[in-house]
C-alpha cells in the first residue's frame, strides 16, 4: 500500500502552480492545462504531499521497481499512460533520460557548456517541472538517467573534448556515432553539472551511463586517439578514477549516485576493453544496475548456446557472479536492468513470461530492486504484478502501456 501524506501543506504545492494539484485548483497563467487526453486517462488520485521539491523528504522506496522512459515517452501523452500503469502496479520508480545518446537535453539546461553546444536547443520540454511533480505526486520516484561519453552533440560542439582519428577528424562507432575521450576531465565535470542541475529541479536520483571506453573492434579502435591520455594512463584507471569524481561532486547534494555498467562486468575479471571493473564501482556506488539483458550475452555463455531463450538462468547467473564480488552487507545496492524486449529476430520474442522469469531469478537471489529496459518505453501491464489494493486491470480499461 502506497503511503498517504499529511494534508496539512497542501497549500505548499498550490503555491508553486505545478503538477496535477495546481492544474486542477489554482489556475495561474504560466500552468499547462489538463488535456482532455489526460482526463480520459483513469489515473489513482495524486497522493497529498507536504512539500515540494525537496527530495530528502523522500526516502527511497524499498525496493525500487522502475520502467526506463525515453524522452519522448516523458515529454508525450504517453508519460500519463506509464503513470497509469504504475498506478495500478508495483512500479515505484521511472528513470528519466535527462541526456540521453543523442547528446540533447530533456529540458532547456541553465548549465553553460550545454547551452553553447545545442544540447537546451534540441530539448523536448521547456519547463520540467509540471511533468516531474506529477510524476512525484503519484509516489513515483525520479530517477534522472546522464549518458556520459556517448555524446556526438558534445564531440562536435567541444571537438577538443572528442575522441579524435588518426586522420584528424571526429572518430565514430559503427553506426557513425561520435564520441568523447573519457581521459578528458572537462567531459566528467560536464555530467556532474547536469547532474547536480537535475537534483536541484527535483530528481530524487542520479544514474549514469556509458561509464565506459567504446566497445567497438580492435581494428576500428586502432584508428581512435584519446588526446586527453596521459603517460601511463589506461582506461580502468580512467574510468576508476572519474566514477570517483562523479561521486565527490554529488556528494553534498545527498542523492544516490548510480552507474550502468556492462552485465558481463559480473563475470570478467578484466575490463574487457572498455575500462569497467567490477570492483572499482564497488568501492564508490550507491547502486550499481547491471544490464544483464539474455540476449546480448555470447552463444556458450553459462553452456547455454542460445542465451536468449533461457532468461531466467542467464539472469541468475550473472547476479549470482555479482554478488560473489560484493562485499555482503557494506556493498552497493545491486538493481538490475532486465530485458523487456525483442531483440531483432533474436526468438523468443520476450513476452511477460520471459519478463516475469528474469524478475523471479532476481528476487530467488534476494535482490528485490529492478529496472525494466524498452529503449521504445513500451511496457507489458501482464509482466508487472497489480498494486495491492488497487485497481484490478479490467477496471482501467485499455491503459496497458503498449
Amino acid at each position: 500500500m502506497r503511503r498517504i501524506r499529511s494534508v496539512l501543506l497542501v497549500t505548499a504545492a498550490l503555491v508553486v502552480s505545478r503538477g496535477l494539484f495546481a492544474q486542477a485548483l489554482a489556475p495561474h497563467p504560466s500552468v499547462i492545462p489538463v488535456t482532455a487526453e489526460q482526463l480520459r486517462l483513469s489515473l489513482r488520485g495524486p497522493t497529498l504531499t507536504l512539500a515540494l521539491p525537496d527530495t530528502t523528504l523522500f526516502p527511497p522506496p524499498e525496493p525500487v521497481k522502475a520502467l526506463y522512459v525515453n524522452a519522448w515517452a516523458f515529454s508525450s501523452a504517453k508519460l500519463w499512460q506509464l503513470i497509469a500503469l504504475a498506478d495500478s502496479t508495483e512500479i515505484n520508480a521511472f528513470v528519466i533520460d535527462v541526456k540521453d545518446d543523442t547528446g540533447c537535453m530533456l529540458y532547456r539546461s541553465q548549465v553553460a557548456t550545454a547551452r553553447a553546444i545545442g544540447a537546451s536547443d534540441c530539448a523536448r520540454l521547456g519547463a520540467i517541472g509540471p511533468r516531474l511533480d506529477s510524476v512525484r505526486l503519484h509516489d513515483i520516484r525520479p530517477i534522472a538517467r546522464i549518458v556520459v561519453a556517448k555524446d556526438p552533440l558534445l564531440a562536435t560542439g567541444r571537438p577538443a573534448w572528442a575522441v579524435r582519428d588518426t586522420a584528424g577528424g571526429l572518430w565514430t562507432d559503427r553506426i557513425g556515432m561520435a564520441w568523447v575521450d573519457a581521459y578528458n576531465d572537462s567531459v566528467w565535470i560536464y555530467a556532474a553539472q547536469l547532474a547536480a542541475e537535475a537534483v536541484r529541479l527535483g530528481f530524487a536520483e542520479v544514474q549514469f551511463d556509458y561509464v565506459r571506453f567504446p566497445d567497438e573492434p580492435r581494428a576500428r579502435m586502432a584508428t581512435a586517439v584519446f588526446g586527453a591520455r596521459r603517460a601511463g594512463d589506461t582506461q580502468r584507471a580512467a574510468v576508476r578514477r572519474y566514477v570517483r569524481l562523479l561521486k565527490e561532486r554529488l556528494a553534498p547534494l545527498g542523492v544516490p549516485v548510480t552507474f550502468d555498467i556492462f552485465g558481463l562486468t559480473a563475470t570478467y575479471a578484466g575490463d574487457m576493453g572498455i575500462g569497467q571493473v567490477w570492483e572499482d564501482f564497488v568501492e564508490v556506488a550507491d547502486v550499481m544496475l547491471p544490464m544483464v539483458y539474455p540476449s546480448h550475452y555470447y552463444a556458450g555463455a553459462y553452456g547455454y548456446q542460445r542465451p536468449n531463450h533461457y532468461p531466467y538462468e542467464i539472469v541468475r547467473n550473472a547476479l549470482r557472479d555479482a554478488q560473489a564480488r560484493t562485499p555482503p552487507g557494506s556493498g552497493p545496492e545491486i538493481r538490475p536492468y532486465l530485458q523487456a524486449f525483442t531483440l531483432g529476430r533474436r526468438k523468443p520474442r520476450y513476452t511477460p513470461h520471459e519478463i516475469r522469469e528474469q524478475i523471479r531469478a532476481a528476487e530467488e537471489l534476494g535482490i528485490r530492486s529492478w529496472v525494466l529496459w524498452n529503449p521504445r518505453s513500451v511496457y507489458q501491464r501482464d509482466a508487472l504484478r497489480p498494486l495491492r489494493g488497487g485497481p484490478a486491470a479490467a477496471d482501467l480499461g485499455d491503459l496497458s502501456a503498449q
